[in-house]
């Protein structure tokens, strides 16, 4: 590719002999260690090392950084890099959907860190970070342990009951990365989870099945937007329950979306807790 490094990149990893053990989903911390690694890489246009550590940390008293990290015994997980470091002005923001500095990465979708955000805090942890212009970058991911010591597999998340269900469930979205995302926490959930990457295949979709609700996102490029999308699907199916999506403020035409019967509107990134109650809640409302 054209913004190749021009020297190599190297890949360092260094775990503890015997780590402590900690429940967590598979596709999601894989998803937040790619994103990690892909932005400390692409922060090293000249090449470098990334370095992930993994190890036991116990806190006596909480620590003081970019987050509070309450006191406890933690697996940290940490990814560092060479590059080119982030400004004090800029370290607010890191985590924020969409935000594109060219220190944090030049691909993707612009939501990779608010991903690695709503993943730690999903498994209830907690982030710290450490860089400065020319001096690289180091993010420590604090997870608590899970309790015992003995399982060597991890079991599968509990299903918080109050969000569970067996409802078919159709999630649009024009990212594939979103798509999976939101796949996995409905299907952890219970649901049965379809998917279209965009309105228009939503649509051809509900043309010979029904759902019980769509997981609409607001805006997909090209083609139409969730608002469009949606005035199609119930022109078919009139009465059919929605929710809205976007990694965006709240606009006008999310507004005008829930005036034609489109339920709550859920700010990504993804988060497991959010995303089911606002599935369980237009689940169950009662149709007017």
């Amino acid at each position: 590719p054209e913004d190749a490094p021009d020297e190599p990149l190297y890949l360092e990893i260094d775990f503890e002999q015997t780590l402590p053990n900690m429940s967590g989903a598979p596709f999601h911390l894989s998803k937040c260690i790619m994103n990690l690694v892909s932005n400390a890489a692409e922060t090293m246009p000249g090449g470098g090392t990334v370095t992930i550590h993994i190890a036991r940390q116990e806190l006596a008293d909480a620590q003081h950084g970019y987050e509070t990290v309450a006191r406890g015994t933690y697996a940290v997980l940490s990814v560092a890099d060479d590059g080119v470091g982030i400004g004090e002005q800029d370290l607010e923001q890191v985590f924020e959907p969409f935000f594109t500095k060219k220190a944090l990465g030049r691909s993707g979708t612009g939501l990779g860190m608010a991903v690695v955000w709503g993943t730690i805090k999903d498994h209830g942890g907690f982030i710290d970070i450490q860089s400065a212009p020319g001096q690289g970058t180091r993010i420590d991911l604090y997870f608590p342990l899970s309790a015992g010591q003995k399982p060597a597999v991890l079991p599968a998340p509990s299903r918080p009951r109050a969000m569970a269900g067996d409802e078919t469930i159709l999630v649009v979205d024009d990212v594939e990365e979103q798509l999976l995302i939101a796949m996995q926490m409905l299907t952890q959930l219970g649901y049965k989870v379809y998917t279209a990457n965009s309105g228009e295949e939503a649509v051809l979709f509900l043309q010979n099945k029904t759902v019980d609700l769509v997981v609409l996102d607001m805006i997909m490029d090209p083609g139409m937007d969730g608002l469009d999308t949606f005035r199609h699907i119930i022109q078919r199916h009139p009465g059919q329950k929605a929710i809205i999506t976007s990694g965006y403020s709240e606009t006008e035409r999310v507004i005008e979306a829930q005036r034609l019967g489109v339920g709550a509107y859920v700010k990504k990134p993804y988060v497991l807790k959010t995303l089911g109650a606002a599935v369980r809640a237009e689940l169950d409302r009662r149709a007017v």
